[in-house]
């Protein structure tokens, strides 16, 4: 029994000493000492530059990612809105697309200038889309051409019917999808290459990222979030925005980046 308890000391003593022993590294500049690491903080040794973590850089590196808002006319304010906060305020960069740069009104209340057209929207490393007449979008054959001729998108994240928009496209061909209570049946009965879940806030392919409808957008954000900044990222926005309801991780997870598992 006695050796049995000094094991288990070692093995928690190794594990604290892992935990608070994070990896440095040197923030990318082109040089040898980009794959390095170091096991305390200072300076790099090669180009002189403040280390980082690892953990940091990789969060940083996702804070940068640009997220292109795709709004129709008739969009729901809320689809679009609280998905903004939560990633306008984690960092990211954020900017709206529609079909053209023309006013567009948003339950015949908000008016929204576009920032891009489909015509010269700049690359975005993810694609969100969003309901409230989503059919302005997913039945628009330039739309869904636009779409369709995007490249390297790292991620697609839709909101409500917004996932019409992604099946149409085929992205959600072969996967798992949710979206507006109303809208199931619909979903299902038009994709059947689409296999639609009941029931559930959000669902995470890995790069695909539907939700259900209105305020789930808040959840599914809030995921993504958590999923490429980690779990207290996701805290600290939700936290801000004084979301106190949040359920961390309510929502179906088909992957192995599940950012509410312990390590």
């Amino acid at each position: 029994m006695k050796k049995l308890w000094i094991l288990l000391v070692l093995i928690a003593f190794n594990t604290n000493a892992q935990q608070s022993n994070p990896v440095y590294v040197c923030p990318p500049c082109d040089s040898s000492c980009d794959d390095k690491t170091f096991d305390k903080h200072g300076t790099c040794d090669v180009c002189n530059m403040e280390l980082t973590t690892k953990a940091e850089l990789e969060r940083v590196k996702y804070a940068k990612m640009k997220i292109a808002f795709y709004l129709q006319p008739g969009v729901e304010v809320l689809d679009f809105a609280g998905p903004m906060e939560v990633f306008a305020y984690a960092g990211y960069e954020i900017f709206t697309v529609s079909e053209t740069k023309e006013p567009i009104l948003s339950q015949g209340i908000l008016k929204i200038i576009p920032d891009y057209s489909i015509k010269d929207a700049p690359q975005a490393d993810i694609l969100v889309f969003f309901g409230g007449n989503s059919a302005n979008a997913y039945q628009v054959e330039e739309v869904i051409d636009w779409v369709k001729a995007q490249e390297d998108v790292a991620y697609y994240f839709s909101v409500c019917t917004g996932a019409f928009v992604l099946a149409e496209a085929g992205i959600l061909d072969g996967k798992t999808a949710t979206t507006f209570h109303s809208s199931l049946s619909g979903l299902e009965k038009n994709y059947p290459k689409v296999n639609v879940k009941r029931n559930v806030r959000f669902v995470d392919n890995g790069r695909v990222i539907t939700t259900a409808g209105v305020s789930a957008g808040i959840d599914g954000a809030l995921h993504m979030v958590a999923k490429l900044q980690g779990l207290e990222k996701a805290k600290e926005v939700a936290f801000y925005m004084e979301y106190d309801k949040w359920k961390p991780g309510e929502g179906l997870i088909l992957t192995d980046n599940n950012p509410y598992k312990e390590k």
